[in-house]
């Protein structure tokens, strides 16, 4: 699996992910202040999957109907980059084969997949 990496979930997420031999292309080590809908474009024309916590792209995917290859929307009370890092490893231990294309909330307490 490709992880793109929002600035906003950081670096940490990113060197962890590719400590897991996935490939990722970082946002905040590789392109800061890159605009939201240019993140999206990329994922999809790329074949990423985004990490995100920002919830603008919940509007951008089901309000505007933007195409995407997958995004992962963490919605975490502790925004550390530790609690991150384990919410991202548990989702992946669990639904690992089931991200692809898939809009996933992922909260301390419970993993939500969208219909979008």
């Amino acid at each position: 699996m490709r992880f793109l990496v929002d600035e906003c979930s950081g670096p940490a997420v990113a060197e962890w992910l590719r400590d897991q031999s996935y490939e990722v292309f970082s946002v905040y080590e590789e392109a800061r202040g890159m605009a939201d809908d240019d993140i999206l474009s990329k994922a999809y024309a790329e074949n990423w999957i985004l990490i995100t916590n920002d919830k603008d792209f919940g509007q951008k995917v089901y309000r505007e109907q933007r195409p995407h290859r997958g995004v992962i929307f963490l919605r975490l009370h502790d925004e550390r980059a530790a609690s991150k890092i384990d919410a991202i490893k548990k989702l992946l231990d669990a639904y690992g084969d089931q991200l692809a294309d898939s809009f996933v909330v992922v909260s301390e307490m419970q993993v939500r997949f969208g219909r979008a």
